[in-house]
């Protein structure tokens, strides 16, 4: 099991940034994939950014402008956001990706409590 602990949320204006942080209670060396997801309201859910080994991925959304990053000696995760907007405005929850056994496909999830990310116009 692992646990993911997000930090860094808050109020900030249009076109301002912020760093997100997701603490894992173990090495993320042995953690598949670490992402951020996140949830507006009357949204789906979304994922925002991944990042596994040395590759990343990112929403078209976001693109250019969000940057997830790793601290393997820390074991901590980071969403660094910059030129945010009013779209934007989510909870943020940060995702622990685990594969168990890759023949027969088996993996598990685990989340944070989510942080709130509000940006005013």
């Amino acid at each position: 099991q692992v646990q993911v602990v997000e930090s860094g949320g808050g109020l900030v204006q249009a076109v301002g940034s912020l760093r997100l942080s997701c603490a894992a209670s173990r090495s993320i060396f042995s953690i598949n994939a670490m992402g951020w997801y996140r949830h507006a309201p009357g949204k789906q859910r979304e994922l925002v950014a991944a990042i596994s080994g040395g590759s990343t991925n990112y929403a078209d959304s976001v693109k250019g402008r969000f940057t997830i990053s790793r601290d393997n000696a820390k074991n901590t995760v980071y969403l660094q956001m910059n030129s945010l907007k009013p779209e934007d405005t989510a909870v943020y929850y940060c995702n622990a990706h685990l594969i168990r056994s890759f023949s027969s496909g088996t993996y598990e999830d685990y989340w944070g409590q989510g942080t709130q990310v509000t940006v005013s116009s």
